[in-house]
């Protein structure tokens, strides 16, 4: 990056002697037609070379004589040793960490390929996958609802959202998932009807209703929930009560003040800790495996089981949710990318736009920062004193 900077208009005496009438202002800029060691300056923004031309333009009416040695311009990259040194670190421990998964036989990639798309595993990551797609659908349709409770003026509200919050937060998931499939044992059956009356409109033994899927669907929405009432409470907060305000002296109804107003910014800040909470339950649900349930986890669990095969069919499960969160975070990406239009002038371009734009020559990102003003238009006139800043030399 090279700087020029528009010094002030110096005394009439010239430098180094030179009359006054011989320090002309270079047109359209007010940058002064000769250096301080009276060599002229040919372009505004252009960078004189040994020979007397410049690189960025300007008139040919007369010659330009030479810069003196040592003086010239000259545009130098900057040099980062500890990037190519940590580049070539990571380069050789990556290298490294492949070559050993290549070469050790006792990865065994034969059986992980074998097992891989087995009906019995493709089963268990569809069970994993179902309970995923139930459990986070009620675990942030109830924390919504918790969020609300948290944030209302009923005292109740809040102290009710409080405690189920405090008491989900502070058990672990394996501790309530064994608490609802041992329902049974405190209560032999659950009814509805009327309380503290004999009046009673359904009931059914309590280990009919608290099955295997039950239970796992139990557990890990009510702990889904009291995690997302946070994290939904959090990004509600984040929005300025400004525009609440502003909303409501326009006469906007509450119902849409939320909707159009809150939610859409709110979700800036709800989406990074909602997916987290989202690819943490795509793996939480392999703690149901305690209840005997085949889920992908317990699947594999069977088969090692029977076959020794304990490091590959691990190498299984793993890469499956491998796959899970790979979709998910890119899922995540362009969903955060939608929400972001309010906030960002242009958006960030995607994956593939950044492809396009590196293998098409001279083309660039989609995404540009914002014009600079001292660099958008070099036409215009600079003050006394400002400098002018080259970023897009070669």
């Amino acid at each position: 990056m090279s700087v020029i900077t528009n010094t002030p208009a110096g005394p009439p005496e010239g430098v180094l002697g030179q009359p006054a009438e011989s320090r002309k202002a270079a047109p359209a800029t007010g940058l002064p037609a000769t250096f301080d060691d009276g060599t002229e300056h040919r372009h505004s923004l252009g960078l004189l070379t040994a020979d007397g031309t410049t690189d960025g333009g300007g008139s040919a009416d007369s010659p330009v004589p030479a810069l003196p040695a040592g003086a010239d311009l000259r545009v130098v990259p900057a040099r980062h040793p500890w990037r190519w040194v940590g580049t070539a670190l990571v380069t050789l421990l990556v290298a490294g960490i492949a070559y050993s998964l290549a070469t050790n036989p006792r990865w065994e990639w034969g059986v992980v390929a074998q097992w891989f798309t087995a009906q019995s595993v493709v089963n268990g990551l569809l069970e994993t996958l179902k309970l995923t797609v139930i459990a986070g659908t009620l675990g942030f349709v109830l924390g919504f609802v918790l969020a609300l409770m948290r944030l209302s003026a009923s005292p109740l509200l809040v102290g009710v959202a409080w405690t189920f919050s405090w008491i989900f937060r502070s058990t672990p998931l394996l501790v309530q998932l064994l608490l609802w499939y041992n329902l049974g044992y405190l209560y032999e059956k659950i009814s509805l009807g009327i309380p503290f009356t004999d009046v009673r409109f359904f009931e059914a033994s309590t280990t009919t209703l608290i099955s295997q899927f039950a239970a796992a669907v139990l557990g890990l929405s009510l702990n889904q929930a009291a995690y997302s009432a946070e994290i939904i409470r959090g990004g509600i907060l984040s929005v300025d009560a400004g525009q609440l305000e502003a909303a409501a002296a326009l006469g906007i109804p509450a119902w849409r003040r939320n909707t159009r107003i809150v939610l859409p910014q709110a979700m800036r800040a709800i989406l990074p800790n909602a997916f987290n909470e989202i690819i943490g339950l795509v793996k939480g649900t392999s703690v149901v495996y305690v209840l005997a349930y085949s889920e992908l986890f317990y699947t594999v669990q069977v088969i090692y089981n029977r076959t020794q095969q304990v490091l590959p069919l691990l190498l299984v499960a793993t890469l499956w949710y491998v796959v899970i969160t790979s979709v998910l975070s890119v899922a995540q990406y362009y969903i955060e990318r939608h929400y972001s239009r309010g906030s960002v002038r242009n958006l960030p371009p995607t994956p593939w736009q950044r492809i396009r734009a590196n293998l098409a020559p001279g083309r660039r990102p989609a995404h540009s920062a914002a014009p600079n003003p001292t660099t958008a238009s070099p036409a215009a006139p600079q003050a006394a004193g400002q400098e002018i800043t080259r970023k897009d030399l070669p």
